[in-house]
């Protein structure tokens, strides 16, 4: 739980600080910008933000990490994936792994990377796939808490 709070607070914590979203770096062609396309329609729609905190906090932790951390690190370094035990290091399956979680980020990519790092790290930790999706349904669900609350809708793209 320690860790889905400690990315909850990378992930928020560069745009409470310093507010840099809108350098070039996070916001361009390649990145795109983190600009919230929801309706405020939607965002007053009961039904969707129950089904958005739903997903985010429910399947989309399962998804990702079975697919970076359960299937990905472990084909990286053997094609037969299921020889190769969870959690087990190989610093270019840690750091492929990585890149490609936080390019998938858009323009949070730098701290999608960070919370790639961590997440890479707390698999190779644990060696736990459940406690790996916990600690990302912790972070999705204190990040969907922030967003209703905040109304930084900008997290949602």
């Amino acid at each position: 739980m320690g860790i889905g709070i400690a990315v909850f607070l990378i992930w928020i914590g560069p745009d409470v600080l310093w507010g840099y979203r809108h350098h070039w770096l996070f916001d361009n062609v390649v990145t795109g910008s983190a600009v919230s396309t929801i309706s405020s329609a939607l965002k007053h729609n009961v039904m969707f933000v129950m089904l958005r905190v739903t997903v985010s906090v429910a399947l989309v932790p399962i998804l990702e990490e079975l697919f970076w951390r359960g299937w990905l690190m472990r084909w990286l370094i053997d094609k037969d994936f299921l020889k190769v035990p969870l959690g087990t290091y190989a610093r270019d399956a840690f750091w492929i792994v990585t890149v490609l979680f936080a390019s998938e980020h858009g323009s949070y990519w730098e701290v999608g990377l960070a919370a790639g790092i961590v997440y890479n790290w707390w698999m190779i930790r644990t060696r736990n796939l459940a406690d790996c999706i916990l600690a990302h349904a912790v972070t999705n669900g204190l990040l969907s808490a922030y967003v209703l609350t905040t109304g930084q809708w900008q997290y949602w793209l």
